[in-house]
């Protein structure tokens, strides 16, 4: 028997975790619409609100639970939009405050949850309390960071720290003080010890609750807190640190008490509004810190994005992650792609192989208990676009790091910068974060491929008409189709989703079933899962072949074959998903390379 990517027909119209009464985020699959590259409604090349809402029954029909879109307020769009003038209102590049309505109306009809970005680390130089910090407004620059320099004259910054984008992370104003940033010159932080900014956030929140919206996820949620006296790292390339070593400026232990005042007002609206962390921390331990059970609801696990296609390296973070959120009783959230890093089709190699195995990652993540995360456009299996030229890339971080720097367009204030004029390696991010920002392709065989009645703000590459929505649809052997029946799946079948689906008391694999033991074990009594034996959730490693990982949950298994030749093995049970053609005659089962299948009994 030859099975492909069709999924079993079974109907379930909620998740498992609401099905059982938890949160409807344990479980949730968020698709992330990075607002001006998902759909153009007025042919300026810009994705905007409208055309979001006009896509949302693609959405329904793939099968997630909620929207996360990327900021749409007020902005110079010196970042993308991560700088913010204004947080109340609507960019009128991407439309106007109805149009935030009624998207969210529409998307509620469709039974989709909504999440908007809210960036609190900084705010746009253009946003007016920055203005009248630069005007000299008696006790304006104490909202942010604003020091003395070093050195003669103060001609020197107030520390080494490095922007994430490249360059130093202070800028001089004319009258000598310099001012913090650490992404770039056009986004200055924010001092979370003025009250005054706690004061307008939790403003902000509620406006935004009040019209509707389901939740946040939080910008630099571990960079609102600095270390008291803003010390010296001693060292460079500080961005390459991020995630791996403490550092002064990100996931100090005072965004917590932030993140707790914000739990209390979302729960303050009922149970079903959410706060997302997106939070880079060195260690799992650290970053279960922001979801435990009176802090924020999910936390991005960057370390799962960041895992080589390596089975024993995927192991080791699927259960230290596992372990730590376990420990504070939180879900955890997988994710593989988002608007800042390279596609996981590139990242995996590229071509046939790096499609092969994005397929094979995204069927282990979907497999995996807790949330997942969705970037646009993985759905599609799009490649990264790596040969966007210079002159339409749009990354802060590719122009202050990639360019001669006397020619980046700094603030509007004029400024005085310790940038060298000789051309420099970039120190910060690597620049290159336009490419998977490219809009999304719909229909036909040309750009835009009904992305708007135009062209498009980043060119699309020839020959994406193939991986379009329209193109995919129908497709069994399509990336779309696979992703849209381990959906269905997912929220069908009573062993996946939520880290306490399937379980009851707790217990492994279902008796009598499964691979392993006449119980479904493997011969270990462990209860973290460290050593095979079930986690709470349920889950359990079993023996498998080198390269090779095995796991059940009850009336479930999922195997990943990592190499690049197949593999056979004793069929786990009766294959329901594959992301490439199995092979099995009910006794063993050949795995094809670079592939995953679920199996149910």
């Amino acid at each position: 028997m030859t099975h492909d990517s069709t999924a079993v027909q079974l109907a379930s119209s909620s998740s498992n975790a609401t099905a059982s009464g938890g949160g409807w985020w344990r479980d949730a699959v968020i698709y992330q619409v990075y607002v001006r590259s998902f759909a153009d409604s007025d042919g300026d090349g810009i994705g905007d609100l409208r055309g979001v809402r006009s896509r949302l029954p693609h959405l329904a029909r793939l099968g997630v639970d909620a929207v996360w879109l990327t900021p749409f307020y007020v902005s110079p769009q010196a970042d993308g939009g991560y700088d913010v003038a204004d947080y109340r209102a609507v960019d009128p590049l991407f439309g106007d405050l109805s149009d935030a309505d009624e998207l969210v109306r529409a998307a509620h009809a469709l039974g989709l949850r909504v999440i908007v970005d809210v960036v609190p680390n900084h705010t746009s130089e253009q946003h007016p309390w920055f203005r009248a910090a630069l005007a000299g407004e008696p006790g304006a620059r104490e909202r942010y960071h604003f020091r003395p320099g070093r050195g003669p004259g103060g001609a020197e910054p107030p520390n080494d720290w490095e922007s994430i984008f490249g360059g130093p992370a202070w800028t001089r104003v004319p009258d000598g003080d310099w001012y913090l940033h650490l992404f770039a010159p056009e986004q200055p932080d924010l001092d979370w010890d003025h009250p005054e900014v706690a004061a307008e956030f939790a403003s902000v929140l509620r406006f935004w609750l009040d019209l509707g919206i389901d939740g946040f996820r939080i910008d630099v949620a571990h960079g609102m807190v600095k270390a008291p006296g803003l010390p010296d790292i001693g060292r460079g390339a500080q961005a390459t640190l991020i995630g791996t070593e403490p550092l002064p400026f990100f996931d100090q232990d005072g965004v917590h008490e932030i993140h707790r005042s914000w739990r209390r007002l979302l729960d303050s609206y009922g149970s079903g509004r959410i706060g997302v962390a997106e939070a880079w921390a060195p260690t799992s331990e650290r970053l279960a810190l922001y979801v435990r059970p009176d802090e924020l609801h999910q936390a991005f696990n960057f370390r799962f994005l960041n895992c080589p296609w390596d089975p024993a390296a995927m192991r080791t973070v699927i259960d230290e992650s596992l372990a730590a959120t376990t420990a504070v009783g939180a879900p955890t959230t997988w994710v593989l792609s988002n608007h800042d890093v390279v596609r996981h089709v590139t990242r995996y190699g590229g071509g046939a192989r790096g499609l092969a195995r994005a397929r094979a990652a995204a069927l282990l993540m979907l497999a995996l208990p807790g949330s997942a995360y969705v970037y646009q456009g993985e759905e599609l299996g799009l490649p990264e676009v790596a040969d966007l030229p210079d002159r339409v890339r749009q990354d802060p971080a590719f122009r202050r790091g990639r360019r001669r720097l006397w020619d980046t367009d700094g603030p509007a204030e004029p400024v005085e910068s310790v940038e060298s004029k000789d051309p420099v390696e970039p120190e910060g991010q690597d620049g290159l974060r336009d490419g998977c920002r490219v809009p999304l392709p719909w229909s036909g065989a040309e750009p835009p491929y009904g992305f708007g009645p135009t062209g498009s703000w980043l060119p699309q590459p020839a020959g994406w008409g193939g991986l379009s929505v329209a193109a995919q649809t129908g497709d069994p052997h399509s990336t779309l189709e696979l992703y849209r029946a381990a959906l269905e799946l997912r929220r069908a079948m009573p062993g996946l989703g939520a880290p306490e689906a399937g379980t009851g008391s707790g217990a492994g694999a279902q008796p009598g079933a499964g691979p392993g033991g006449a119980d479904g074990s493997d011969g270990s009594d462990g209860s973290d899962g460290s050593d095979g034996g079930p986690y709470p959730c349920g889950m359990r490693w079993q023996p498998a072949p080198e390269g090779v990982l095995l796991f059940t949950r009850p009336g479930f298994a999922c195997t990943l074959n990592s190499r690049p030749d197949p593999v056979e093995l004793p069929a786990p049970g009766r294959p329901v998903l594959s992301s490439a053609p199995v092979e099995t005659d009910g006794r063993t089962v050949r795995l094809p390379p670079d592939s995953c299948t679920w199996w149910s009994w």
